[in-house]
């Protein structure tokens, strides 16, 4: 639990400190829909930071469970390859790692299903 409340923090940190640099140090230099891609990677990944707190608060409050576990480990794969994938991409300019990017997606929805069934499980 203390583990994903601390990595939920630092990449909260690391959301706030990409999505400035691509607001501030990007801006003239990428494309707009370069530009769009990092806006988006960084909203997705700044939410799921968020959602990973979440969980660690849900582990607090009704204790430790796998699935939950799973849930905050399947939100910190989807930010590294759906929101990593759209930095890598727009620093790089190579677009065929686009084609990470759903992987990130379905990790992201995976979690977000194992969190629901945990929830289902936890509360009577």
């Amino acid at each position: 639990m203390k583990l994903f409340f601390i990595l939920g923090s630092i990449l909260m940190a690391l959301a706030v400190a990409i999505g400035a640099f691509g607001a501030h140090g990007l801006a003239g230099k990428v494309s707009e829909k370069m530009l769009s891609n990092w806006q988006t990677g960084a909203h997705y990944h700044i939410v799921h930071a968020l959602a990973i707190i979440i969980v660690a608060l849900t582990m607090a409050k009704f204790g430790n469970s796998g699935m939950l576990t799973t849930a905050a480990w399947l939100l910190f794969v989807g930010i590294l390859f759906f929101s990593g994938s759209l930095y890598i991409m727009v620093l790089t300019n190579v677009k065929v790692l686009g084609a990470i990017t759903p992987i990130g997606g379905v990790a992201f929805i995976a979690g977000w299903i194992v969190y629901a069934v945990a929830i289902a499980k936890l509360i009577p």
